[in-house]
């Protein structure tokens, strides 16, 4: 474990940038042993059930919508990654600081350097996931809910990050990845590049981004691995709040929610809405929408990509439950 995370926040305009800019600072995470590949595999062959998600992405430019969640099979944690790297795949283990104590104290190391270098920044809930993902994969065009770092260990990508208002992102798309938890769900246009920030991401390297900024991946050709950090502030659990509240009353009962205000009695009585629906069977339900099982990691198919039927689905959907 290192003592210091990042090499420079003081040098870089980070402080004053941070969440309102893209901000690209440089770490040491990436020399940590706990990103070797050998530990790696020994997370993946222990890591529970309900807290990853192997995608089947399409080729690169490919129809956006092509994506499609699996399971590891019961593969050893050497397999799993063999088949990323020779695939068109994305493995999220997500919660790793919730699953092991090491990651999570890593994690309090990485937010405490950053609060105390950025004045005013002041966060909680923090969450931590990796990513190892195939040469030449993509994440498509998505916002995410709450604040996010990403940081590369290992490979090369590109990072596309786009502006945190419309066209690019609407209240509408925000609503709706709210209620489903579908970040890629979000429409794109080709001519958005010419807006974006684009980095050419390398090891040793972390990004954060402005909440709600769109951003999309292209891998290069290279296994890629990365963290991501997600955090909540006072300001962020407030908009995703108002973000679930409006989501449910277009989704739920047809009304066009008018307003996002953070403060006032009509985000208190928002609030109240969300606090009585988030438990309900209805919203368990749209997330549910978009969490069937296609496929099962197999190293003798094509890409180690096995599709399973209709009704292994349905039987393998029954036990994959809090995904």
């Amino acid at each position: 474990m290192v003592n210091s995370t990042f090499t420079d926040l003081d040098e870089s305009h980070a402080a004053q940038l941070w969440g309102y800019e893209p901000v690209c600072v440089g770490h040491r995470l990436h020399k940590s042993p706990l990103f070797s590949q050998d530990t790696l595999a020994a997370l993946i062959e222990t890591y529970p059930r309900e807290h990853y998600g192997i995608i089947h992405m399409g080729p690169t430019n490919s129809d956006r919508r092509y994506w499609r969640e699996g399971d590891l099979n019961g593969l050893s944690g050497r397999e799993v990654i063999e088949a990323i790297s020779s695939g068109r795949l994305w493995l999220n283990l997500r919660n790793t600081s919730e699953v092991d104590h090491m990651y999570k104290i890593l994690l309090e190391n990485v937010f405490d350097e950053l609060h105390d270098h950025i004045p005013g920044f002041s966060s909680y809930h923090h969450k931590c996931g990796i990513l190892i993902s195939s040469p030449k994969a993509q994440v498509y065009y998505h916002s995410d809910i709450p604040g996010q770092l990403l940081f590369q260990i290992s490979g090369r990508k590109r990072v596309y990050v786009y502006p945190a208002k419309e066209p690019f992102i609407t209240p509408e798309d925000l609503q709706r990845t709210a209620i489903s938890g579908l970040e890629v769900d979000i429409p794109y246009a080709a001519w958005y590049d010419d807006y974006a920030r684009i980095y050419e991401f390398e090891p040793g390297q972390m990004l954060h981004w402005p909440q709600y900024a769109p951003h999309r991946i292209e891998n290069q050709h290279c296994l890629n691995i990365s963290m991501t950090a997600e955090f909540l502030t006072g300001p962020i659990r407030r908009r995703q709040i108002i973000n679930l509240a409006n989501g449910v009353l277009r989704y739920r009962f047809g009304l066009q929610p008018q307003g996002s205000s953070v403060n006032g009695p009509v985000f208190w009585a928002k609030a109240a809405l969300w606090l009585a629906w988030r438990k309900t069977s209805w919203v368990a339900e749209q997330r549910a929408l978009h969490k069937k099982l296609e496929f099962v990691l197999d190293p003798v198919f094509p890409e180690a990509v096995r599709d399973i039927n209709p009704a292994i689905m349905e039987d393998a959907d029954e036990k994959h439950t809090n995904y």
